[in-house]
């Protein structure tokens, strides 16, 4: 897959641009505040719906503009496409476009033009929340399967309702107990559905990260230990080990989930009360994350945590590729190779032979590391120009 041009009207300090990419490597290059990440975030926007970087959509128009547009030109392995989003200040809704044809939903254009992107925030990925693991999770689910973003929007919409009732049991207990039965059963269905399908995703990036991680650390210290991700839903450990599960969460179905679901959410009503909000489901999952069995939050370098990171990113390209027949998505990383040593640099390099890749970066050398064919391409104040380094 590959984005060909991208055309941009009143998005973030750009007032206006075309700029086109190669196939291979490309190297927006500048000072800070420039734009190079706001070309970065309106390709990313052209994907998933929405910025990388905490916003309102609002301020995602330029000052003193009405509206704002994007429009990704790109290719796969069939055909040229077209997605275009324009959108609005106030209450205006957007408007998507997918080949001239308006998309009423948003997961109507997902997965149509795929990312994986890995900014400074992703080296968190092990040393950080469950929060930004979750999203690791669903920014890729969602792209390979808009089923699981329908589950997903679902889900949070029930969630949400079901914490409201939560605020309101305390003082109208029958209200609660009469209406609470309806929402936890969708939550139960939506949460079983979502839970395998994590389970799923992990189970296939494990293998390519310990792959990547041995590779990245090589003959440093610690290339020889093994990385593991393991899923871990709020489903509880003892039901899980009485169940044969812990072990083995294949033989987990959506059945299963379902019931246990609904058991964890009609059993706790006091609690929940207490706290005011729902206390099980896939919205307080995580993935742990060990190194020979140890968790690596604790026990792992700090070099070592960046690799899991970028193996963490890399194994959702592959996983990717490998659902849509070894096609590769775009790679957008941004300001990270001045985050990572030489060696971590060299490798990441290494791996971008066969996709195409738009990175950000203040010099204008920073993807000299042997690799032929980079465009350059200057920004400034928000004007981008294809120069020779």
């Amino acid at each position: 897959m590959i984005c060909k041009k991208i055309k941009i009207q009143n998005f973030r300090n750009i007032e206006e641009c075309e700029v086109e990419f190669s196939p291979r490597v490309n190297l927006l290059y500048g000072d800070n505040a420039q734009g190079k990440t706001n070309l970065l975030e309106a390709i990313y926007y052209t994907a998933l719906g929405k910025s990388f970087r905490p916003a309102k959509e609002a301020e995602l128009i330029r000052y003193d503009s009405e509206g704002a547009l994007v429009e990704n030109i790109f290719e796969d392995s069939i055909r040229e496409q077209k997605l275009s989003v324009q959108m609005f200040g106030g209450r205006a809704k957007r408007i998507v476009k997918h080949n001239g044809v308006k998309v009423d939903k948003l997961s109507e254009m997902m997965g149509v033009f795929r990312v994986v992107l890995f900014c400074p925030e992703h080296l968190s990925l092990i040393q950080g929340g469950p929060d930004l693991r979750r999203s690791y999770m669903n920014v890729a689910l969602s792209q390979l399967r808009p089923a699981y973003l329908r589950s997903l929007q679902r889900y949070n919409h029930i969630l949400k309702e079901r914490n409201a009732l939560l605020k309101t049991a305390f003082d109208q207990r029958a209200v609660f107990e009469a209406t609470e039965p309806m929402w936890s059963e969708q939550l139960a269905q939506e949460a079983a559905y979502l839970t395998i399908q994590r389970y799923r995703y992990i189970k296939a990036v494990n293998q390519q990260i310990k792959l990547s991680f041995k590779a990245m650390m090589g003959k440093y210290e610690g290339g020889d230990e093994i990385p593991q991700l393991t899923y871990a839903p709020t489903l509880g450990n003892d039901w899980l080990t009485r169940e044969g599960l812990w072990d083995d969460m294949d033989k987990l179905t959506e059945d299963m989930a379902v019931e246990r679901y609904r058991h964890l959410l009609s059993a706790h009503h006091d609690r929940e009360i207490a706290t005011g909000g729902t206390m099980y489901g896939i919205h307080r999952d995580d993935i742990k994350i060990t190194l020979n069995g140890r968790p690596a939050r604790l026990y792992a370098s700090q070099g070592q945590q960046r690799s899991l990171a970028l193996a963490m990113k890399l194994a959702e390209g592959w996983v990717s590729a490998k659902e849509f027949g070894g096609e590769m998505p775009v790679f957008l990383f941004d300001d990270v190779l001045s985050e990572l040593d030489v060696h971590r640099r060299e490798y990441l390099v290494s791996e971008m032979t066969d996709r195409q890749v738009i990175m950000t970066a203040c010099d204008p050398d920073a993807a000299d590391f042997g690799m032929s064919g980079v465009r350059h391409i200057h920004v400034h104040q928000g004007v981008y120009h294809e120069t020779e380094v």
